[in-house]
């Protein structure tokens, strides 16, 4: 058996991992900085994904990088905490993530019935 990945969603990219799509989510919300992120993403996964700082800052360097996070600049500038927030291309991004999601979900419920 083979796993054949094309174009999968409107931006041309693969299916994301859960945590990438934990952080795109936590984004949408409001801006956070790492810290934040982990203890919202560990929230948001009800306890089952406790990313490591470096697996957070990998994804983020690399969201950064695509364009889908920008840095935000906080009122608080007491501590170097770093703020990120979602762009347009992120949230499209995730909101392309998310219908793929349930269309996977829909198949394989009609498959269960």
């Amino acid at each position: 058996m083979r796993h054949v990945s094309g174009n999968n969603n409107a931006l041309g990219t693969k299916p994301l991992s859960e945590p990438v799509v934990l952080i795109l989510a936590s984004l949408s919300e409001e801006p956070r900085h790492g810290y934040a992120l982990l203890m919202d993403i560990e929230k948001l996964s009800e306890g089952r994904i406790r990313l490591s700082t470096g697996t957070l800052y990998g994804a983020i360097r690399r969201l950064l990088g695509d364009g889908w996070i920008e840095r935000f600049e906080q009122e608080d500038t007491s501590r170097d905490k770093q703020a990120y927030t979602l762009t347009k291309i992120g949230r499209k991004a995730l909101e392309s993530e998310i219908m793929r999601l349930r269309h996977l979900v829909q198949l394989t419920t009609a498959r269960l019935r």
